[in-house]
C-alpha cells in the first residue's frame, strides 16, 4: 500500500474513482467532474452535528457525529464499495480536506485499498476553476457568431461541432437560451459554481492553435453570470454575422420554439416580464396570442419590436470587432441551410 503525500487537483485523473464525501445538498450545488456522492453525513445529520457543535461544543458534536459517520461508512462498504477489487484506488474529498474525507480514507485503507485524500478538498477544486478560467480565457482563439434572434446560431454551432470544429456552447452549459423566452421548460439552470465547473471542463481539452466558435452572448445567460475574463475575450474577438431574411428567421423560430406553444401559461408568464419595456397593451395582445397558441403573429412582433432593436443596439456596443465582421447571407435556415452555413464558415481561412 502506498501512502503518498497529499494529492493535488491536477493529479485527480490517476485514480479509479473520485468520491465526494459531502452531503447530497453540497454535491448538488457543484462537485468535481465525474465524482460520485457517498456522503459520510447526509443533509439532516450534518445539520444536527452543526447545531450540537454550536450549542454543546466539539466533543459532543464528534461523539454523535462519529456514530453517524461510522453507520454511513458501514453502509457504503456493504453497498457502493462491495464489488471493488483489491487494487482499487479511490480519491476522496470533502469541503476542505478535513474529517469527513479523512475518516473515509482511514476506513478504506484499513480494508486494504490505496485510498487517498484530495488536499484542500472541494475548496481547492474551486480555486483551480477560478484560476483556470482567468488563465485560459485571454488565450482563447474565439470566433464569435452573431445575428439577431432566430438566426439559427446555436444550430450552426452544433453543425460546426459535428464536423470536428471546436465549439464552446455557453447556452448548453447554462441550460438556457439566453433570451427572455430562453428558459428550458422543466429544466433548472445549474448553480453559478457548477456553471463555471462546466465551462472549465469544456475549455480544458481545446487546442489553442485552432479556432473556437462561440455564440455572441450577453454577460448573463438567464440568471448565470458569464465569468468576466471570458466576457472580455468574447467582446474583443473577430465576429461572423449570420444575416438571415426575416421570413427565414420567422420560419426557424416557429420550428425551434414550437415547444412554447405547448405550454401557453409558461409563455404568457415569460412575456409578462417585458411589461416595463413594451407597456400593458402590447403585452396583453402578446399574451392573448400565447394563450390561443397563435405563435406566428406573436413571434413576428417579438422580432420586430423586441429582439431586433435590442440586437441593433447591443452588437456594436459590446463586440469591439463588429465593424470588421464577416457576413453570411442566409435565405434558408432549414437543416440543409444550416449545414450550408457551417460549410461556408469552415471554408474561410482561419
Amino acid at each position: 500500500m502506498s501512502h503518498r503525500g497529499p494529492v493535488r487537483v491536477e493529479e485527480r485523473h490517476a485514480f479509479h474513482t473520485l468520491i465526494d464525501a459531502r452531503s447530497p445538498a453540497e454535491f448538488a450545488l457543484d462537485h468535481l467532474p465525474g465524482a460520485i456522492n457517498c456522503p459520510v453525513l447526509d443533509d439532516e445529520e450534518r445539520h444536527i452535528v452543526g447545531t450540537l457543535y454550536k450549542q454543546q461544543g466539539a466533543f459532543e458534536a464528534r461523539r454523535v457525529g462519529g456514530a453517524m459517520v461510522a453507520a454511513n461508512l458501514a453502509r457504503h462498504l456493504r453497498e457502493r464499495f462491495a464489488d471493488q477489487p483489491a487494487h482499487w484506488k479511490p480519491l476522496v474529498y470533502c469541503w476542505r480536506g478535513g474529517m469527513r474525507s479523512g475518516s473515509m480514507v482511514t476506513w478504506l485503507r484499513l480494508v486494504g485499498w490505496d485510498a487517498q485524500q484530495l488536499a484542500g478538498g472541494y475548496k481547492a477544486w474551486r480555486r483551480h476553476v477560478i484560476e483556470r478560467l482567468e488563465t485560459l480565457a485571454p488565450q482563447l482563439p474565439l470566433r464569435v457568431l452573431g445575428g439577431p434572434t432566430g438566426s439559427a446560431k446555436t444550430r450552426v454551432l452544433q453543425a460546426l461541432a459535428q464536423r470536428g470544429a471546436q465549439v464552446l456552447d455557453l447556452e448548453a452549459c447554462a441550460r438556457h437560451r439566453g433570451s427572455v423566452l430562453g428558459a428550458w421548460p422543466g429544466v433548472a439552470q445549474p448553480s453559478q459554481t457548477a456553471f463555471e465547473t462546466l465551462l472549465v471542463s469544456a475549455l480544458e481539452p481545446f487546442d489553442l492553435q485552432r479556432p473556437i466558435y462561440v455564440e455572441a452572448e450577453s454577460a448573463k445567460i438567464g440568471r448565470l453570470a458569464v465569468p468576466q475574463a471570458l466576457v472580455q475575450r468574447l467582446r474583443a474577438s473577430p465576429c461572423i454575422e449570420i444575416a438571415a431574411s426575416p421570413p427565414a428567421r420567422l420560419a426557424f423560430l416557429l420550428r425551434d420554439y414550437a415547444n412554447l406553444g405547448e405550454n401557453p401559461a409558461f409563455l404568457a408568464q415569460q412575456l409578462g416580464t417585458l411589461k416595463e419595456l413594451h407597456g400593458r397593451q402590447v403585452i396583453e395582445r402578446w399574451q392573448a396570442w400565447a394563450a390561443a397558441g397563435t405563435l406566428e403573429p406573436l413571434f413576428a412582433e417579438l422580432m420586430a419590436l423586441h429582439y431586433d432593436p435590442l440586437y441593433a443596439r447591443s452588437q456594436s456596443t459590446h463586440l469591439h470587432q463588429w465593424a470588421h465582421r464577416r457576413t453570411l447571407m442566409a435565405q434558408d435556415l432549414s437543416p440543409p441551410g444550416v449545414e450550408d452555413l457551417a460549410s461556408q464558415i469552415l471554408a474561410w481561412p482561419t
